[in-house]
């Protein structure tokens, strides 16, 4: 045997002597024992919960099928007959969901920037103009909605965030 042999045979031994230590003294380390528990106990989680309240449920009654007399002791029906919702699809692109309060002059516009209340700002109906001081996402801005037409098929949405200079404006037609 030669002595360069030996010096090889000698590396390798000591590379895995090192390597079986090291393998034995992880696998003697205490590992963590699961929890002693009932098991097929069913255990309640805990839900986050949003920080917005809860939007109620309108249930609307068509008034021309039950009178106002056949839902007055029902205490789950109201009468929206002042509500009414209308899509439409905006250029550049835009979706929004209107929903007109016409006992409150107001429409709420969902979009996928955020949702606002609009409160109309004058008495004509050609065009009807809604404004709030607050950018679509709440924020700091404004946005105005203008729809044109007595039956609001078409509308342009103006809306500026902190920077009023910077205005968006959206061109919507009604989706039928």
């Amino acid at each position: 045997m030669s002595v360069e042999f030996l010096k090889k045979v000698r590396s390798s031994v000591v590379l895995t002597s090192l390597l079986a230590g090291a393998l034995t003294v992880s696998a003697c380390q205490e590992q963590p024992e699961p929890e002693a528990g009932m098991e097929g106990v069913n255990t309640e989680e805990s839900v986050p919960m949003s920080a917005e309240p809860a939007e109620p449920n309108d249930v609307v009654v068509d008034t021309e099928d039950a009178s106002l007399n056949e839902v007055e002791g029902d205490t789950t029906a109201s009468v929206n007959s002042g509500v009414m919702q209308m899509s439409y699809l905006c250029t550049p692109e835009l979706k929004i969901e209107a929903t007109y309060k016409e006992d409150t002059n107001q429409v709420v516009v969902a979009t996928d920037m955020g949702t606002v209340t609009l409160n109309q700002t004058n008495e004509g109906s050609n065009p009807e103009a809604f404004e709030v001081a607050t950018a679509i996402d709440g924020g700091q801005g404004f946005t105005q909605w203008r729809v044109g037409h007595e039956d609001r098929k078409t509308g342009v949405m103006r809306t500026a965030g902190a920077d009023e200079s910077n205005v968006n404006t959206f061109e919507c037609n009604e989706v039928s």
